[in-house]
């Protein structure tokens, strides 16, 4: 596209030169610029693009956009206020508007966001859609579902409007997305034109970005301003919150709560969840194949995204009943132990109450909690996550989980003040192990028949952060090393 074009995509408040030429690529990072790249530079967190807008013209930029003029470089300035936003708005336009040939459905929330984003993806496949996918867990595109190994749920604008390209090109109909609150908050999203916004739950999470819940919400309340339906959890503190913000109609769903959709009856089975469906277009039994309270309302969510796209709501509870669960939430891991191994991406104070609370009832023997906290992440999560731990689980292992530049110990050690604050003692029901494959290791070595170990935090993720190393790492592979170092064989 010519330099001209993208000048009038822009919109910017002055333009410094005169913009002609063939753009040939996009860049927000200065290295990735070649010849006739158009470089946006972009405030970050730690770094500012315009430090680098002088080595992006020498590596051969044709322009700059910038949110202030800078002196002595010889390519056009398209002077805006916000770079994020002008970079959204011009990779939209690069790959083609894509989002307009597509039914979007946005998923946000603390906890919830990617079991209900793949089961809603399941959904409108076996409904007859061809939906691409993009979540924390796995990206679909065309027939094609692969792991996410960039750990990065909601990318950046060039690189999501890329994709969302790629699943027209590949024949995608629709799409269901995790929309994070940093996705939200930097743009990322913007001209992702969402038909559908679910919002699960919304607790404290994130702080070290947002700086206040009321922000954190804020950020989140972009999907449900946007999106003509809304799907909000009636359960949830912040339903009213939500539902004041929608900018268009609201179908909530809840269990406790009056809601459009509402489940009753609820009641365990091997392996799920069965409840009855009170609905106004459908009424009838549902089984969900994951087990807890906190997956009926996931399965509610996901009920209400086919309600508002129209699809029968008896196939899709059939469908539900079919569809298996999610890598890395609540997933087994067995090699013929007589105690329960389990893995789950639970990493607040919140989700890790409620996986506690579903294994509680069914632990005959003790229930074991290993897990940490992610450095550089909200640190006021720490001590709550110790206390919920000590107040649910028999024994607790505080562990590392991806601490990067900060101190592991002392993340630990802030866990661990919160657990003992709540009757854990150190030694006897407490221990502090940095190295999670020891820690692992330990859990194992204390189980015995009728004990369930929990494995939370990390999920379905296949590596860990060190400093600003990316060390390969499985809490499934971890576990079933550490069950055959045992003894225990099966596969």
């Amino acid at each position: 596209m010519g330099l001209g074009a993208l000048t009038d995509v822009v919109g910017p408040e002055r333009v410094v030169g005169i913009p002609v030429g063939e753009v040939t690529a996009l860049a927000y990072d200065s290295r990735l610029v070649t010849p006739g790249t158009l470089f946006f530079a972009v405030p970050g967190v730690h770094v500012d693009g315009h430090g680098y807008a002088g080595s992006a013209v020498e590596d051969g930029a044709i322009g700059l956009v910038v949110e202030r003029e800078l002196p002595g470089l010889d390519v056009p300035q398209l002077v805006v206020d916000r770079a994020r936003r002008a970079l959204a708005d011009v990779a939209d336009a690069w790959y083609g508007r894509p989002s307009e040939r597509l039914t979007v459905v946005g998923v946000t929330g603390t906890d919830g966001k990617s079991t209900v984003t793949a089961l809603a993806a399941e959904l409108l496949r076996r409904g007859g859609r061809r939906p691409g996918q993009l979540g924390t867990v796995s990206i679909g595109i065309g027939d094609a579902v692969m792991p996410n190994e960039d750990r990065t749920t909601t990318p950046e604008s060039p690189e999501l409007q890329a994709l969302l390209a790629r699943m027209v090109e590949a024949g995608n109909d629709s799409v269901v997305m995790e929309a994070t609150s940093h996705g939200l908050a930097l743009e990322r999203t913007r001209n992702c034109r969402f038909d559908v916004g679910v919002v699960t739950t919304v607790s404290s999470e994130h702080l070290e970005f947002h700086g206040t819940l009321d922000a954190y919400r804020a950020a989140k309340a972009r999907l449900v301003q946007e999106a003509p339906i809304s799907i909000l959890n009636a359960d949830d503190d912040a339903f009213a919150y939500f539902r004041d913000r929608a900018g268009g109609g609201v179908i909530s769903y809840g269990i406790d709560a009056v809601a459009d959709l509402q489940a009753v009856d609820l009641a365990a089975d091997a392996g799920g969840t069965r409840f009855r469906l009170d609905s106004p277009r459908w009424r009838g039994d549902v089984r969900v194949a994951l087990p807890g309270r906190f997956n009926v309302s996931n399965a509610l969510a996901v009920l209400a995204v086919g309600e508002a796209l129209g699809l029968d709501l008896d196939h899709a509870a059939r469908a539900l009943d079919e569809t298996s669960g999610v890598p890395g939430r609540m997933e087994r891991i067995d090699a013929g132990q007589p105690f329960a191994v389990i893995v789950d991406y639970a990493h607040t104070a919140d989700s890790l109450r409620k996986v506690l609370e579903i294994l509680r009832p069914i632990t005959a023997g003790r229930l074991i909690a290993v897990f940490g906290s992610a450095g550089e992440r909200d640190p006021t999560k720490r001590g709550p996550m110790g206390s919920v731990a000590a107040e649910l689980a028999d024994l607790v292992i505080v562990t590392d989980e991806d601490p990067r530049l900060e101190d592991p110990t002392v993340i630990n050690q802030e866990i661990a003040v919160g657990a003992r604050a709540s009757g854990a003692v150190e030694g006897e029901t407490l221990w502090v192990i940095e190295d999670r494959r020891e820690a692992i290791g330990h859990a194992i070595g204390l189980a015995q028949e009728g004990d369930v170990i929990l494995l939370a935090g990390k999920g379905h993720e296949a590596s860990m952060f060190y400093g600003t190393e990316k060390r390969p790492w499985d809490d499934r592979v971890a576990a079933r090393d550490a069950l055959r170092a045992s003894g225990w064989t099966r596969p």
